[in-house]
């Protein structure tokens, strides 16, 4: 093939990358079924020749890397950073700023990453192994950079490479936004777990949608919190990689047309496109790369309306176009109007549909035109992540009756032999419900599928448990039934109406009976006690009272009938149970209240379903990346740096607990932490702390439940006795903390902005009193993310996990800090239940009441029965006084208040577990006075929190529920 004709030569004598440099694009050739791209790169001091080599896999199966991604070197890599800023930068050339500098530098990344993506992928479909597929709204991913170079076992060749071209990795690094694909902790598990699937080699993908905005960008200002639309993808994204040729036909609304033979054609309506989005996902030192296929959303370029656009109608003519475009612009737009909900379900539904089409085409092609549909639980499984993904199950019937010609029975055999469930909250609003007229209106089909899955439920019910207690029955269906306030099928009455007209009597022996006698006896079996007596009836034919039959139909009705007063709805999460072969909470406390509380009449029906899966983290970005200063040690200590990916191998640390040596290490890389710590929220906020006073950290989503509330209103009480003493007093009974917040309060949770805006203006307030000075500080970091906390969490002393017991499902935030050598405060709710068993009790400030006590105390507070700590009250008061400023807390204060009512009665028991939380607080100033203690405590928090990996997770996945096995590229 000729060389084309093109060359570009850049002289800046400023810039590194193009000092006295000529690069000159040569062309193309083939040879051996390998495609070549020469760069030619001249300086003074060399000619180097760059090869990029492309597989022409369909005549060459040979699953080698090119260039062993262990054994590059930082000058070959500075050549590919070169190449990539002159080639395929989004940037002008004249100048190789940090920007630009981080684009090259990732698609030189990049460059690796698709080699071994494709060989994995490409293995995959060869040997045609059972693959998961990891179904999510949400992927909290991060940065990516240092994430995958350190997996890639590359960080210090790229270091050195960008320090010959100018920069500083770390700021280079520093210019990735973080990709606004998730909120909190659902996404950041999604994430985690993906990069364990690939680091033990699991055969699995992830599916999610490319959200253009993400939730929102949070700022804070004088009035609380604003939200603007994140701007992520502003610069482009240098990870993904577009598939044109992978989209996927999703639609919308029309009509169901039934066939001659029961078929069922699903037709009209409003049709989209859903296009792929690839991002490569690598594990730690192996060649496994699995995919995260992420959903954009459009039409074709022919819906655009040219003659309204023409005639000066714009929104006319592109109005199809960005119906379709906004599927995927916000994560959880708000859904207060109706609108707002069909977009949430337009999500959902876009999210199931372009993915199972997609599983299903890849199910097809591995097996060529030989296809038993029968076979499909055998090579997929699906997993959802939580409901989002519920539309899933109709979803694959849809496909297989409508689509693939199969029958009924056989198709809801086959979904619920793929499907699992993981559920993630007992929060009733967070157990998703839809309005049935709103399914019905969007996916008709679907609807008809969802009823048919329900009338499956109940008959089952039916055999397993009878009718002849129809009140017992009806308490039953009240629980499980996927439908809400739907009459019942019309079979269920039927057989309903029968059962009733059928009284269960003893069986009588017919005998002859002369007309003219009216009793007749029978001796039978030589039993002179059995009698059988026949009355002769009469009936006045003139009595016109109702049928026996007529009489049970409506007792029957009257029993189950619709209240118009309340909304027809679709239970998700009970769809989710029976269409799911496995039922999973995300720790042992939460698995068992799904079990005996949420989920316990499916619990007794199917008890085979349910199981526990703790959550975990990834130890590669929680503590080998984030936190390398710590994990010098921990490597140093326990002798080899294997513990990254065998997390169990910190439990060496405890013998050496009390090592002084270690001790002082410790002490150490944690003042280092805290230095970068209040840098970074000088740089945020403009607050100076001292990095000798402690960090205590509450960061997580802002939420009732999770009571940042009641951490706010100790740290007021703590400021009002600061205020009552002298400063020798000050002194000598507080420990200095600095005690940092962040999170994002949902746009339209008005009373959780209420919070965020209390938190900021206590902030305000404190950190401005002289008297108080390093004391107390208060720091509400804006836009909390997974950057942040990669900084946040290395540097905390103190954590506080305070949620309401028995309503955190797990949480993955304690797990974090609990690896990074930091102290959790909290309740015996989530996973925080386990970690106190792990890092031991003496390890753990608990406080507050206990999961089993909740609703006892909700009840005695209905009954008026609680007495409010004059602590408690004294705090309210003290912040009703305007010491904080002008802004009306009533609202906040007053729905501490009250036995009943909605928004009332203090209904998390922030005031019930005031005293309590006051004097765990109390025992973490005394241990913290104790440094010699606090360390030790510090480092068997490391040591414990070894079951909290999600390679452990994963394992426990792949095995109990997946049932696949790890697949090394050959």
């Amino acid at each position: 093939m000729a060389a084309l004709p093109f060359s570009t030569t850049c002289r800046h004598s400023n810039s590194p990358l193009h000092h006295n440099s000529k690069t000159s694009f040569i062309g193309f050739s083939q040879r051996n079924n390998i495609w070549q791209l020469f760069v030619i790169t001249k300086s003074n001091s060399r000619r180097a020749i760059r090869k990029l080599c492309v597989k022409n896999v369909t005549s060459d199966k040979k699953q080698e890397l090119e260039e062993p991604l262990n054994e590059q070197d930082s000058a070959s890599i500075a050549s590919s950073i070169k190449f990539h800023a002159e080639f395929t930068s989004p940037f002008s050339p004249e100048k190789f700023e940090l920007n630009k500098a981080f684009f090259a530098t990732a698609e030189s990344v990049r460059d690796s990453l698709i080699i071994n993506w494709n060989a994995t992928n490409d293995y995959y479909e060869r040997m045609n192994v059972k693959q998961a597929y990891y179904m999510s709204m949400e992927y909290l991913q991060g940065r990516a950079l240092l994430n995958a170079i350190g997996n890639l076992q590359l960080s210090g060749p790229y270091a050195e490479a960008l320090r010959k071209l100018g920069h500083n990795l770390e700021d280079v690094a520093n210019k990735e936004p973080d990709a606004a694909l998730g909120n909190g902790g659902l996404g950041r598990l999604a994430s985690c777990f993906l990069d364990s699937l690939a680091t033990l080699n699991y055969p699995a993908w992830g599916y999610g949608l490319r959200y253009k905005y993400g939730l929102f960008k949070q700022h804070i200002t004088k009035d609380g919190q604003v939200e603007v639309a994140e701007n992520w993808l502003e610069m482009g994204n240098p990870w993904e990689i577009l598939k044109n040729d992978v989209s996927y036909p999703v639609k919308f609304y029309g009509e169901v047309i039934s066939g001659p033979n029961g078929s069922k054609q699903w037709v009209g309506g409003e049709n989209i496109l859903a296009v792929a989005y690839d991002v490569p996902i690598p594990g730690y030192k192996t060649r496994t790369t699995i995919n995260l296929r992420l959903w954009s959303t459009k039409v074709s370029p022919e819906e655009f309306d040219l003659q309204a656009y023409n005639s000066g109608d714009h929104a006319k003519a592109y109005a199809v176009m960005k119906n379709a475009e906004k599927i995927c612009y916000v994560l959880y737009p708000g859904d207060e109007s109706i609108d707002g909900k069909t977009l949430r379900l337009k999500q959902q539904y876009t999210l199931c549909s372009a993915s199972l089409q997609d599983i299903f085409a890849r199910f097809e092609r591995r097996l060529g035109k030989r296809v038993n549909w029968d076979t499909l639980p055998d090579k997929v499984v699906v997993q959802m992540n939580d409901t989002h993904p519920t539309l899933c199950i109709p979803e694959i019937i849809r496909i297989l009756v409508d689509v693939k010609g199969l029958s009924w029975e056989k198709a809801w055999n086959i979904t619920k032999r793929t499907v699992a469930y993981t559920n993630h909250t007992i929060l009733p609003e967070a157990l998703e419900k839809w309005s049935l007229t709103l399914l019905q209106d969007l996916l008709p089909r679907h609807m008809e599928i969802i009823r048919k899955i329900d009338e499956e439920l109940i008959n089952e019910i039916i055999s397993e448990y009878g009718i002849d207690d129809l009140d017992l029955f009806q308490q039953r269906l009240k629980k499980m039934r996927i439908l809400e306030n739907i009459e019942l099928p019309n079979s269920v009455m039927e057989l309903l109406s029968i059962t009733e007209e059928t009284p269960a009597v003893d069986p009588v022996k017919e005998i002859d009976v002369d007309d003219t006698d009216v009793k007749a006896t029978e001796k039978e079996d030589g039993d002179d006690d059995d009698d059988y007596e026949v009355v002769e009836e009469e009936q006045e034919e003139d009595n016109e009272e109702p049928s026996v039959e007529e009489d049970t139909s409506n007792k029957i009705e009257l029993k189950f009938k619709v209240d118009p007063k309340l909304p027809m709805m679709v239970r998700m999460a009970n769809l989710c149970v029976v269409g799911g072969f496995s039922v999973n909470g995300v720790a042992e406390i939460h698995s068992k209240i799904v079990k005996e509380e949420v989920f316990d009449e499916f619990y007794k029906l199917w008890p085979e379903k349910f199981q526990n899966k703790t959550n975990g983290v990834t130890p590669r970005r929680w503590i080998r990346f984030c936190n390398p200063d710590l994990s010098k040690i921990i490597t140093k200590w326990i002798g080899t740096e294997d513990w990254v990916t065998d997390l169990e191998k910190l439990a060496i640390l405890r013998k050496f607990a009390d090592n002084e040596d270690l001790q002082l290490e410790w002490i150490e890389a944690k003042r280092r932490n805290k230095i970068r710590v209040a840098s970074f929220l000088k740089e945020k906020t403009g607050y100076v702390v001292n990095p000798n006073a402690m960090f205590d950290v509450q960061v997580k989503r802002i939420h009732e439940y999770k009571r940042q509330l009641l951490n706010i209103l100790g740290i007021v009480y703590r400021y009002k006795k600061m205020k009552e003493l002298s400063a020798e007093e000050r002194k000598d009974m507080f420990v200095p903390r600095v005690c940092i917040f962040g999170g994002k309060a949902f746009a339209t949770y008005v009373q959780a902005k209420r919070i965020v805006k209390f938190i900021t203006d206590v902030g305000a307030t404190i950190n401005s009193d002289p008297e108080i000075g390093d004391l107390l500080k208060v720091v509400f970091v804006p836009d909390y993310n997974v950057s942040v906390a990669e900084m946040l969490i290395p540097g905390s002393e103190s954590s506080q996990h305070i949620s309401t017991a028995g309503m955190e499902a797990s949480g993955t935030s304690n797990m974090k800090f609990a690896m990074n050598g930091c102290i959790v405060i909290g309740t015996l709710d989530g996973a925080n239940v386990e970690i106190r068993e792990e890092v031991g009790e003496d390890n753990f400030f608990l406080f507050g009441a206990r999961a089993q006590e909740i609703v006892g105390l909700r009840k005695e507070r209905v009954e008026g029965k609680f007495v409010p700590d004059p602590r408690f009250e004294e705090v309210k008061a003290y912040v009703r006084s305007g010491v904080f400023g002008p802004y009306n807390y009533e609202e906040l204060m007053g729905s501490l208040e009250g036995n009943e009512g909605y928004g009332r009665a203090d209904y998390f028991l922030v005031g019930k577990d005031f005293p309590s939380y006051l004097e765990c607080q109390e025992e973490v100033d005394k241990a913290y006075h104790d440094q010699k203690r606090w360390t030790k405590m510090s480092i068997l928090n490391t040591a414990g929190s070894f079951k909290f990996s999600s390679d452990r997770t994963i394992h426990e996945y792949a095995r109990d529920i997946w049932r696949i096995e790890p697949v090394e590229l050959a």
